[in-house]
């Protein structure tokens, strides 16, 4: 498997129109990653889709509630750990590999489902789980070849623009979940169970996203190439005349993975933006996954609190693009000045937002500002662990971002402290903690700011 996954070796530099084939590469693996990414997002959170059809079979809520929970978590360690492996591969068949053993996983949910069933519901939940954890595991073999393919192919003044658009692809997979669950099971769920509709969702659920996601990876292999440098392209920072700080010559080698951990676990600038994107995570999830709650206990209808939880991610792709634009054409390649000005403009939609709990208008609009100015800041700290970190441990750097977000700023924070202080607390509390959460993260982002700074001073650049 390692020689397998190893990068492919560096060709001499090709003579004539470099630029045309640098430009035209380009485009192509970022269409690779932007494609590869979106089929992760279809075969993630699927078992969700699924959760009222097991209900039918008769299978519990809280059951189901622990096999949905190992996702999340295996989701974490994994964009972390395997990160590591990521940063030694070739990409062109990391990403690959990860979606194909992701459909693969997912597609298997059929067993406990239907062949074991809820006459061995005990086994049944096992093996839901144990699946769900290694779909979990293997999506978070997506973020990181795709980091690696952006520091390779995309300068650093630059990459803040190209990953916000990259960063639409969890949109464009996550929406077409919803979709594929509902026509797969139309299209294709008699051809397996004919007379028994009750598993037709088995089918729009697990097997036809599976199927749609090996087609993606086959696509995705055919387009992503890993470097610049197995192409006969020189490297970004040569073509391009920008590096950051943490480059040099030897930032092209490959590195063990006892040296990747050195390099990222020592860097204190890294600790202080993946600390700061627990809590940024914690707003994020601690709004959105709590809003359909919030409202209905409120009064609001279930129609309206649906269309306030669309608002929310909605708005997450022009905000993401934006930020992404600005932090590259207005602050020079800085990403912690934008983080910490969305983030205050989140500190005040959460404000009003508490204020006006009883005004659906001002709440969606809220709700929208929210989606809006949040996503820019989860995708900058992704893009700022990619800056401070050498090419040759950027996966695993922007592991450790995510490893924070999931586990401590949603598993724990969003999920576990914000639920028990709305049980024990009260509400009030929760918004509190959510605009603490947007002061520490500033405050935390606000560390890193003089690192960025010579980007703007004329300095290496």
């Amino acid at each position: 498997m390692r020689n397998f996954l190893a990068p492919p070796a560096h060709k001499p530099e090709m003579a004539g129109n470099v630029d045309k084939e640098y430009r035209k590469m380009r485009w192509q693996v970022f269409l690779g990653i932007f494609i590869g990414y979106a089929g992760f997002y279809i075969v993630r959170k699927n078992f969700s889709m699924a959760i009222p059809g097991l209900e039918k079979l008769g299978f519990e809520t809280g059951e189901l509630a622990i096999v949905l929970s190992m996702n999340a978590i295996a989701y974490g360690f994994s964009k972390f750990l395997m990160a590591s492996i990521s940063d030694r591969s070739d990409a062109r068949k990391f990403l690959p590999l990860g979606l194909v053993l992701a459909a693969l996983s997912m597609a298997f949910m059929v067993v406990p489902v239907k062949w074991i069933g809820i006459e061995h519901k005990a086994w049944a939940i096992l093996l839901m789980a144990v699946l769900n954890f290694l779909v979990g595991w293997f999506n978070g073999m997506g973020w990181p070849p795709c980091g690696r393919v952006m520091t390779h192919w995309f300068s650093i003044k630059e990459r803040g623009t190209w990953m916000s658009f990259w960063n639409c692809a969890h949109n464009v997979g996550g929406a077409l979940v919803g979709p594929m669950a509902t026509y797969g099971a139309v299209w294709f769920g008699s051809w397996f169970y004919g007379a028994h509709p009750e598993y037709y969702f088995i089918i729009g659920s697990f097997v036809f996203p599976a199927a749609v996601a090996i087609l993606i990876a086959i696509i995705a292999f055919c387009m992503i190439r890993d470097t610049p440098q197995s192409c006969g392209l020189p490297s970004i920072e040569k073509w391009s005349g920008h590096a950051a700080q943490t480059y040099s010559e030897k930032a092209e080698e490959v590195l063990s993975i006892k040296e990747i951990f050195r390099t990222v676990l020592s860097n204190k600038l890294l600790w202080y933006i993946a600390f700061a994107n627990a809590f940024v995570y914690m707003v994020r999830y601690g709004c959105l996954d709590w809003a359909p709650k919030i409202l209905t206990d409120k009064g609001i209808d279930i129609k309206s609190t649906g269309w306030a939880y669309f608002a929310y991610e909605f708005a997450a792709i022009p905000g993401t693009i934006i930020c992404g634009w600005l932090s590259d054409h207005v602050f020079k390649g800085r990403r912690a000045l934008p983080t910490i000005i969305f983030m205050a403009l989140v500190g005040i939609a959460v404000f009003v937002y508490w204020k006006n709990l009883d005004n659906l208008t001002v709440i969606i609009a809220c709700l929208i500002a929210i989606g809006f100015f949040i996503y820019g800041p989860v995708m900058l700290i992704g893009v700022q662990a990619l800056d401070l970190a050498p090419k040759n441990a950027a996966g695993t750097a922007a592991g450790l971002t995510g490893f924070l977000g999931y586990v401590l700023g949603t598993a724990v924070l969003a999920n576990i402290v914000i639920g028990f202080a709305m049980k024990n607390l009260g509400l009030d509390s929760v918004f509190i903690m959510l605009i603490a959460a947007c002061v520490v993260s500033i405050l935390l982002m606000m560390l890193t700011y003089k690192a960025e700074q010579y980007l703007v001073k004329g300095r290496k650049s």
